[in-house]
């Protein structure tokens, strides 16, 4: 599964980087990524072929010695990855890392990643937006695996199966866009689109 988080968080963030930046490319962009294990490890492997400038860091030191020797990235100690000057932070560790403390030490236009529940706390997601960074709600961008798992049902296509994940790409631009024009927190937008999906599957 994690393959295909990382297909998706790579999708997902090149979304957040044309709705950010005006052009989805990542190359040249400097890109924190927090956490090389499997998730983070193939995220980089995206990356880096892109051509993006990348800058990580996980407390793992072999994690972190077998994403530097290959794929050539800068490895950093935990402690220093949250304060990167950078275009992209990418949480793909430990929850909660998106809080009042970390917050003031973000250097960063994006937040993007695989982490399960980033923001320590509803207030957080608008500290962010205060902050003018935009953020990829975690739960969107993150859901590779599962559209994989889903992917299994009636005989599994793994060509399908990695187009249906690029779409993750389609589902953050169409949250933040939307977020950008009803002017409402980007993970709140995220939580009505999936309440309204349930509702219309409900409806049959």
């Amino acid at each position: 599964r994690s393959v295909y988080t990382g297909w998706g968080v790579y999708n997902g963030m090149k979304a957040s980087a044309e709705v950010a930046f005006g052009d989805a490319s990542l190359k040249g962009k400097k890109i924190a990524v927090q956490g090389l294990g499997a998730v983070g490890y193939y995220l980089v492997g995206h990356l880096v072929k892109e051509g993006a400038k990348v800058v990580a860091a996980d407390i793992d030191s072999k994690a972190a010695q077998k994403c530097a020797a290959e794929y050539g990235v800068e490895i950093v100690s935990s402690d220093q990855i949250l304060s990167q000057d950078c275009d992209i932070f990418s949480p793909n560790a430990m929850g909660a890392v998106i809080n009042k403390e970390s917050i003031p030490k973000l250097k960063c236009r994006v937040v993007a990643g695989g982490a399960n529940n980033q923001l320590a706390t509803e207030e957080d997601g608008q500290a962010l937006m205060n902050r003018g960074i935009l953020y990829a709600p975690d739960y969107a961008i993150n859901a590779g695996g599962l559209m994989n798992i889903y992917n299994e049902i009636g005989g599994y296509d793994a060509k399908r199966a990695w187009e249906h994940v690029a779409g993750v790409r389609k589902t953050i631009s169409e949250i933040l866009n939307r977020a950008a024009k009803e002017k409402v927190l980007p993970h709140r937008i995220a939580d009505k689109m999936a309440e309204e999906r349930i509702h219309n599957a409900k409806r049959g």
